[in-house]
């Protein structure tokens, strides 16, 4: 009689994420909901944030270094958890990795235009998304099929991210640069305002407050993990259904402490060990 053997678990299936700091842990967040059996590897590039305020030669080599490194570490499918590089090296990575599933992060432009009562619409971001031809194409194409008065503001908002990433998304500079940022949109009596850097969700709170009542934010985290799932389900959907709970390995070009204490507050996890990046 041959004694059958019982068949081994699947490995859980693999995700790299990349931010220039601490903003893709908002993307973090919602992927660890979304597929709580996938094991996450995040890379934070903090000593190189914020890339909002970086030229593009230097936002793409960090984007392709750290890529690179995350499929290294056995990385099945890629989140780029930041907007300014998803604008400005998401199809300099596709055609270098045309066998990788990669989701990037825009800002939600097409779901403030569904919500907004009045179609007036403030667009926060960085700069060099705002400036960014893949974003000004997006923003084109959703005008031109827009109703009639429809009206989008954007706002480059320099030294926020860069507030936020120091670990304290409520400082005296955070609430600085809120008030800021915020104020040339109250004055465009905006409705619906799009987030369009991952670090602005931390300041969510602060940021609604100072719009006043009424105006809602668009935060595109939980659509970037329902679009991961779904790349991941279309070539490893048993994998998903066997996977045990969710495991989390972090790496960072920054301090680890800070990214380890935000991730353990923000994630409601233990303390991690942060590595160090070696790109």
């Amino acid at each position: 009689m041959v004694a059958i053997q019982p068949a081994r678990p699947l490995p859980p299936l693999r995700i790299g994420v990349f931010d220039s700091g601490l903003g893709g842990v908002s993307v973090l967040r919602a992927l660890q909901r979304e597929l709580p059996g996938a094991e996450l590897i995040y890379a934070a590039d903090s000593g190189h944030a914020p890339y909002g305020e970086r030229d593009p030669q230097h936002v793409l080599a960090r984007s392709e270094a750290l890529a690179g490194h995350l499929r290294r570490e056995g990385a099945e499918l890629l989140v780029m958890a930041c907007n300014t590089a998803t604008a400005v090296a998401a199809a300099a990575l596709r055609a270098a990795h045309p066998d990788w599933p990669i989701v990037g992060v825009e800002p939600g432009l097409k779901p403030a235009l569904a919500i907004s009562p009045s179609g007036r619409i403030g667009v926060m971001a960085t700069q060099a998304t705002l400036a960014s031809p893949k974003f000004r194409r997006l923003l084109d194409e959703l005008l031109a099929g827009a109703a009639p008065g429809t009206a989008i503001h954007l706002q480059a908002c320099p030294g926020l991210a860069a507030a936020i990433e120091a670990g304290e998304a409520d400082s005296p500079a955070v609430r600085a640069a809120v008030a800021e940022h915020t104020a040339p949109l109250r004055a465009q009596r905006v409705d619906t305002v799009v987030l369009g850097c991952t670090h602005y969700p931390f300041a969510a709170g602060l940021i609604a407050e100072a719009l006043g009542p009424g105006v809602r934010l668009i935060d595109t985290a939980e659509a970037v993990a329902r679009q991961a799932r779904r790349l991941a389900e279309a070539q490893h959907a048993a994998r998903l259904d066997a996977a045990g709970p969710s495991k989390l390995a972090l790496w960072s070009s920054g301090e680890a402490d800070t990214l380890a204490r935000f991730v353990a507050q923000r994630l409601e996890r233990p303390l991690l060990p942060v590595r160090r990046l070696p790109v």
